[in-house]
């Protein structure tokens, strides 16, 4: 069975129509009850043909039932602009697309917090003063100190350590990110490409029906077609202008949501270019083990563990105290006894000490973070689930599509292709009524409508399994532990 492209069977489709145009009449005693799209009801007991049957209503030719108004062609200037491809608008993404510059900024303020929790605690330079007035003695003690806070057990490597390893975190998000963009734009693409091809469909299928009802005007002056068939005829061309008109609103709709996943806040509207019916091949199956071993998201949540396992790290050293030194210098204005006249003068001092961990000994934040630990560990199986739940379904969705598209493609439309040759030439030789030509028409048209869905919804599965089954271009990312923070035990070294 030969294959037929849409581009082709359009050719054929024009062509019928054209022959169709050539030739007139019904055949003699064919019965209207039995001539699909023509609503009447006969009683039983009649049996009406054309040959004894009057014409119901014998309008002039020029005569329309209705406005007859055209269909609004909504795309007119399109087809003049540029035709823009599928590498374009992932370009216009990587540049405009805010969530990727989201995930690239969260990776920078995890490494801008890693470099700000590994400063050494700022200095303490002050004034004291005791006994100012000096009392009897005319005295008093004033001077300067500095004061230094000494972390220890390396606790200032192990707070960088942890937003070290939510960097590495949100860098595996930055590329999980720009997976998700590129799944959205590209389904966003292939759809609108799909409702680019269907205008064309619906427009070659307005044509057919316009054609038609100048036909059946045609019949009906010569007495081969009642006032029925002109009004089934004009309904069907109704009708076509409405689909018509749909199908340029829905091209329309798709190619802003296509922008808008993009990140192009004003883009008019232009031609697609693409081979919506030169599918990728892929091995599913293979592609769903893929997914499970390779997939950002389960490499994202694996580094979460590594952030939790850093967390507890750095909470069970928060418990050793730091060391608090302070010295100064400062002026003794009490009179010495030995002369009354000289006071006591310049004197130094200093002092150092720890706190004791006695009752808190961060234990509460410790059992946290093995909790933690353990919620990451179990937060790597629900991904790995989640990505099985997602990634089988659309396996089986893509080979069920393909599958569809491809008897489409090879059994269905040359079928249907053949049965209206058929038809046609029956009614060039007056043995078929012109309504079963149009009907095989309709189903024709049909039938490519369909292969097109198909087309669709093969890609736009394709296109989520070669991205990893990931989505949400437009949803803003966050960093996976940011709501997790384990505040450090409260030993005069500062916060994390």
């Amino acid at each position: 069975m030969a294959e037929y492209s849409v581009e082709r069977l359009m050719k054929i489709s024009a062509i019928a129509v054209a022959l169709t145009l050539t030739t007139g009449g019904y055949a003699a005693g064919q019965s209207l009850a039995n001539m699909p799209g023509v609503n009447l009801q006969i009683p039983a007991s009649s049996s009406v043909t054309h040959d004894t049957m009057h014409i119901q209503d014998p309008e002039d030719p020029a005569h329309r039932t209705g406005k007859d108004q055209p269909a609004p062609d909504l795309l007119r200037g399109v087809a003049a602009r540029p035709a823009k491809s599928l590498a374009e608008f992932l370009a216009m993404a990587d540049k405009a697309n805010p969530t990727i510059a989201q995930a690239h900024a969260l990776a920078r303020r995890s490494a801008a917090l890693g470099r700000q929790a590994s400063l050494y605690p700022n200095p303490t330079v002050g004034y004291q003063g005791d006994q100012i007035r000096g009392g009897r003695y005319g005295g008093g003690e004033q001077g300067g100190f500095v004061q230094q806070t000494i972390v220890l057990g390396g606790k200032l490597g192990l707070r960088r350590d942890i937003y070290t390893q939510q960097s590495h975190a949100d860098e595996i998000g930055v590329e999980e990110q720009t997976l998700r963009v590129h799944n959205d734009v590209a389904q966003a693409f292939y759809s609108a490409l799909t409702a680019q091809a269907l205008v064309s469909v619906r427009k070659q299928l307005l044509g057919v029906a316009q054609d038609a009802v100048e036909t059946v005007h045609q019949l009906a002056n010569v007495g081969q077609a009642d006032a029925p068939d002109i009004l089934q005829t004009e309904v069907e061309a109704e009708q076509a202008k409405v689909d018509y008109a749909t199908a340029q609103r829905e091209f329309l709709a798709k190619f802003r949501m296509l922008a808008a996943e993009a990140g192009v806040q004003q883009l008019d509207a232009s031609p697609l270019q693409g081979e919506i019916e030169r599918l990728p091949e892929i091995d599913a199956e293979q592609k769903v083990a893929t997914i499970l071993a390779n997939s950002p998201e389960m490499r994202h949540a694996q580094q979460e563990v590594a952030v939790a396992e850093a967390r507890r790290r750095d909470a069970r050293r928060e418990s050793i105290p730091d060391l608090q030194l302070r010295a100064g210098e400062q002026y003794n204005g009490e009179l010495i006894s030995e002369n009354p006249r000289i006071a006591t003068g310049a004197q130094s001092f200093a002092s150092a000490g720890i706190m004791l961990p006695l009752w808190n000994r961060n234990q509460g934040n410790k059992a946290a973070a093995d909790v933690e630990i353990e919620r990451a560990r179990q937060e790597v199986t629900r991904t790995e689930l989640s990505l099985r739940h997602e990634a089988e379904p659309l396996a089986q969705s893509y080979e069920a599509a393909r599958f569809t598209a491809e008897r489409y493609r090879t059994e269905l439309i040359p079928r249907a292709q053949r049965a209206h040759e058929l038809y046609l030439k029956k009614y060039q030789d007056m043995a078929q009524a012109y309504p079963q030509v149009l009907v095989s028409q309709r189903t024709l048209f049909q039938l490519q409508v369909a292969y097109l869905t198909a087309l669709g919804e093969t890609w736009k599965s394709a296109v989520a399994l070669e991205n990893f089954t990931l989505s949400g271009g437009l949803v803003a990312p966050s960093s996976g532990s940011a709501s997790v923070s384990i505040a450090p035990s409260t030993t005069g070294s500062g916060s994390e």
